[in-house]
């Protein structure tokens, strides 16, 4: 589904990000993680074609992705609260994200009626602009509009951060379930537990490099937090 091959970014004579080889098959939920710096949130802007590579590619089910925009109609994600428009309404932004997803207002609302505990109140209705939403609640709009018309590639960054604890199980539950239809969803994330929770593959940045590529497994979260220990040791 998605390859990167001799992929790099150099940023002022930096390296930031090396990867010789990636491959993520479809249907397939990918965790990133890393400390600050390691390149994670690199990897997914240029996977999203935000920034260009220095070296190699990335391809998305076989298309370029710096080179054609055809990757873009099955292609989804959600990185941060600059990807909302501040001046709209929660509403606004679902059937505006929803019209690049040829989809009308009637099959919005009734997309929408399968968040309602995810929601719990706080954004349809409510008649507030994003902009004035706390940030899990931006964040909450930000998963669920990258979720609308059925994506076969869901990139998110740091999907749990800024949200409360049962937010935070039914977002798992819901990429959970997500897996289950085939959607390959990629998540970074700091959160070491609810990664090895959702993520049936870890993969490892480091300063760039790829470290490890651990099939998630009942071992998973202490071989991860023995490897970030050792980093604290060094």
């Amino acid at each position: 589904m998605i390859t990167a091959t001799n992929l790099s970014k150099v940023y002022n004579g930096t390296r930031v990000l090396n990867i010789e080889h990636l491959d993520i098959p479809p249907g397939q939920n990918f965790g990133l993680v890393g400390n600050n710096g390691a390149g994670k949130t690199t990897f997914f802007s240029l996977l999203l074609d935000l920034i260009q590579p220095t070296t190699g590619n990335i391809f998305n089910k076989d298309i370029t992705v710096s080179e054609s925009e055809e990757w873009k109609p099955f292609t989804s994600s959600f990185i941060d609260e600059s990807f909302l428009i501040g001046y709209l309404t929660p509403e606004e932004y679902f059937y505006f994200i929803g019209e690049l997803r040829n989809r009308n207002k009637a099959d919005i609302d009734s997309f929408l009626t399968q968040f309602e505990d995810l929601f719990n109140g706080e954004i349809i209705g409510r008649k507030k602009y994003l902009r004035d939403l706390s940030k899990g609640n931006q964040k909450k709009v930000g998963i669920v509009a990258a979720l609308i018309g059925d994506p076969e590639v869901v990139i998110l960054d740091e999907p749990f951060a800024n949200l409360d604890p049962t937010t935070q199980i039914r977002l798992k539950k819901l990429l959970k379930e997500l897996s289950k239809t085939g959607t390959t969803v990629l998540i970074s994330s700091h959160d070491l537990i609810h990664v090895t929770e959702v993520c049936e593959r870890i993969v490892v940045l480091d300063k760039g490099d790829i470290v490890k590529d651990i099939e998630t497994s009942e071992a998973t979260l202490n071989e991860l937090e023995d490897y970030f220990s050792r980093e604290i040791l060094e």
